[in-house]
């Protein structure tokens, strides 16, 4: 391939720049920030703007099994957390310590981001990490209190196009920042006018929205009844049914009883899984449940049929100890996952390093490129599914599956396989995933894993299949003839197109950390099932102990691995502001603080991610070291570098600080250097 052609930009330094819009950017740092919007007026003239793009969502909504509208009952996170927009409004990260994240996206359908503020977008990093696990993203439409009531009264009670207009302005923000819906959340009494036009409201925006944006959702909270009083209803019944009948879905309060449940059975009908009722995890008022009581809860709603919607589980964050975080919220789904159906990932490549989107650290394929905290949602990886299992019988074998930060192969954290194979047994195979993928010829799989401690314990992956009648494995020994679940054979010579992605197979790679990579050959088969399955030593018949860390898990189709990889191109920079060090911590006297933005040309959908690096003072092509510094992600085609340290430069000469883009292919490998993008800044002091 032709190495990329590097632009060159040359500035000339001033330290009072063109001042940016204070909604997209932070005004201390110049960060993209994601933003909310507070007046019907700001709604109304919202337009896509450059800026925009930043909180635009790179992960489209992946495929996933059973889709989200089959008649199964359906789980609604609705994260409500201080406010909102803490530190996941930093698009590009930042260096919180100990920040809240979720990750246990298998158990969950549809995840709302609710802030009081009126029209709230959910930050693109929530969106990025939901869509990856096939979640759907709401944002809120919410008014409240007299002010509430006096909104509404402007654009409800008059003309239909006062209500059209706000219904296409929301429909254009979901599409535009690739989100799927809202919840409407009107907290204030109604006028007659304003009720009597609310259902035309939802059936106009609902509709719209449908048009627009696949699998696009609109569902109503039970605040007003028809008469337009506020007046929570904690069920639907013959007060609000004419709302739900006008949109996807109804978000019960939360102060219900069994009773409560009994009555919506017939008010629900053929919807019942339209029907989100609602449990507040922090147990406020005359609920059932709440806390790490929540499955009370649950066990009634399922009993009858119903959706769930669970409001600010983040409670195990928030009120407990930030040191048990984990602990307490694997506890939290733990006591909950018998009510909590699964999905099924349903697409290839499946690629996932189980990256937390945070970390103490950061690791790129077992080398550490940064020590300290951070923390960025976009980068959150596919997780698995967490949890403890005992072995049948009544031997004492055991596994537990949880994240941990102490060690990762590619991002923050890797999972942690903690057990104990018993004499009775050979082996034990933990499922972390779910698939439903239709299997294409041959796929290629990988796993990088460690053991800790000294155990000879053996790692395998396997994966089992379905259609048994019409599946045919070929290249592949079946490891039990009764069944269909198989282990494949380790793929010893790679194709030479494949060379990328396989260099590593076999061999011990940083960090200790092991690759093995797999062939598999498969005819009208479908990919069900993928266990980690961990074997006792051959002539062994002690107990077993056993700790494993993976790093990763690949499962590609072959012809991906195939196709051309784009280029990235076009690498431009601008909005650049200039500023002294104000201290010695930033710089010693003679170095400026710079910040940028890139932009470049990229197929976005070919791509996990992007990783930006700069080299300062290369001339030409000549590196001034092993490698350039890494600057961070980027999850759009543009990054903003802020107050990067450069040196001032001298009299009659110029400074340069050279910007590269690394594309990060969905297949997981690494794109050699002579293929990344590149810009270059060249700057000198004013005369």
């Amino acid at each position: 391939k032709e190495e990329p052609e590097e632009a060159v930009f040359r500035e000339v330094v001033s330290f009072s720049p063109d001042p940016l819009p204070v909604r997209y950017y932070d005004k201390e740092t110049t960060e993209p920030v994601s933003f909310y919007l507070s007046s019907l007026e700001e709604l109304l003239a919202w337009t896509p703007l450059t800026e925009d793009s930043f909180n635009v969502a790179l992960q489209p909504l992946e495929c996933r099994q059973p889709p989200l509208g089959s008649p199964r009952p359906r789980t609604l996170v609705c994260h409500d957390m201080m406010g909102g927009y803490l530190e996941d409004k930093f698009i590009q990260g930042s260096a919180a310590q100990s920040p809240y994240s979720f990750y246990h996206w298998q158990y969950i359908d549809v995840f709302v981001y609710f802030s009081h503020h009126m029209v709230t977008i959910p930050p693109v990093g929530w969106t990025n990490v939901a869509h990856r696990h096939g979640v759907c993203v709401l944002g809120t439409f919410i008014t409240e209190w007299n002010d509430g009531g006096k909104l509404c009264e402007a654009f409800l009670a008059g003309d239909p196009r006062s209500y059209q207009a706000v219904a296409d302005q929301l429909v254009q923000i979901a599409q535009f920042f690739r989100f799927d819906g809202w919840l409407i959340n009107i907290e204030n009494s109604l006028s007659v006018a304003a009720v009597q036009n609310t259902p035309a409201f939802l059936r106009y925006l609902t509709a719209q929205l449908h048009q627009h944006v696949p699998a696009g959702l609109v569902l109503w909270y039970d605040s007003v009844v028809q008469s337009g009083q506020l007046k929570w209803q904690d069920e639907l019944n013959e007060h609000n049914r004419i709302f739900f009948d006008s949109c996807d879905g109804f978000f019960t309060n939360y102060n219900w009883r069994e009773e409560h449940l009994e009555r919506m059975l017939g008010q629900a009908r053929e919807r019942l899984v339209d029907v989100y009722v609602g449990v507040d995890v922090f147990a406020r008022g005359n609920v059932v449940g709440g806390q790490f009581d929540t499955d009370k809860s649950l066990e009634l709603i399922r009993k009858h049929g119903f959706s769930v919607a669970l409001f600010a589980p983040g409670w195990v964050y928030e009120c407990l100890e930030k040191s048990s975080f984990f602990h307490n919220q694997d506890r939290f789904w733990k006591l909950l996952e018998r009510y909590l159906p699964t999905h099924s990932i349903c697409s290839l490549p499946f690629v996932t390093s189980f990256c937390l989107g945070m970390g103490t650290r950061r690791v790129c394929y077992g080398q550490e490129q940064a020590v300290g905290p951070w923390y960025h949602p976009s980068a959150q990886e596919t997780q698995p599914l967490f949890g403890e299992h005992k072995l049948p019988g009544d031997g004492q074998g055991w596994v537990k599956v949880h994240c941990c930060l102490a060690d990762s192969w590619h991002g923050g954290s890797s999972l942690l396989l903690q057990g104990v194979i018993p004499p009775e047994v050979g082996s034990v195979a933990v499922r972390l995933f779910s698939l439903q993928v239709p299997a294409p010829h041959k796929i290629f799989l990988s796993l990088v894993y460690k053991l800790e401690g000294s155990t000879d314990v053996t790692v395998a992956l396997e994966l089992t299949t379905g259609d048994a009648d019409s599946c045919h494995v070929g290249s592949i020994s079946v490891m039990n003839e009764t069944g269909s679940r198989h282990r494949p054979h380790p793929l010893r010579v790679p194709p030479t197109k494949l060379a990328r992605w396989a260099g590593r197979c076999g061999q011990q790679l940083n960090g200790g950390w092991i690759q093995r990579c797999y062939e598999v050959n498969l005819h009208g088969c479908l990919l069900r099932d993928l266990f980690v399955n961990l074997s006792r030593p051959p002539g062994s018949q002690e107990e077993e102990t056993f700790i494993c860390r993976l790093g990763e898990i690949q499962v590609v189709d072959a012809n991906s691995l195939l196709a051309p990889l784009p280029q990235v191109q076009n690498v431009t920079v601008s909005q650049v502001r200039w500023q002294r060090p104000t201290s010695a911590v930033e710089g010693p006297q003679g170095r400026l603080r710079l910040s940028c933005t890139l932009h470049w040309s990229y197929l976005v959908l070919q791509a996990r991610c992007f990783r930006v690096h700069c080299w300062e003072g290369a001339r030409g092509r000549e590196p001034l070291g092993p490698e350039p510094a890494f600057l961070g992600l980027a999850f759009v085609n543009q990054y903003r570098v802020v107050d990067l340290v450069v040196e001032a430069a001298g009299p009659s000469q110029e400074g340069r600080v050279e910007f590269l883009v690394e594309p990060v292919p969905r297949e997981g490998f690494r794109v050699p250097q002579a293929e990344w993008g590149r810009a270059a800044l060249l700057y000198s002091m004013p005369l």
